[in-house]
């Protein structure tokens, strides 16, 4: 392929496009951690139609706590980001 140059204007979109799209990608493999994680500890036998007892609220307790987990985590860098300018 040429080298192709882009304008400023360009560049900056391709940015926050690729910034954008590593956005999406990260929430996607956080969902699918979480799906995949409260998923395995919380339904223990062969789904129905139903969830037998106690999934259901296994599944949203484990989706809350990994939640809070990961609102902490955020919190607590960019906490120490703003420390640090």
């Amino acid at each position: 392929m040429d080298n192709v140059k882009f304008d400023e204007a360009t560049q900056k979109e391709l940015a926050t496009f690729f910034e954008r799209e590593q956005a999406q990608a990260r929430i996607n493999s956080t969902v699918h951690t979480l799906t995949s994680m409260c998923w395995d500890k919380c339904v223990t036998g062969t789904p129905g139609s139903r969830f037998a007892r106690g999934e259901e609220s296994c599944l949203l307790n484990c989706v809350d706590r990994f939640m809070d987990t990961s609102l902490f985590i955020i919190k607590t860098i960019e906490g120490q980001r703003s420390q640090q300018s």
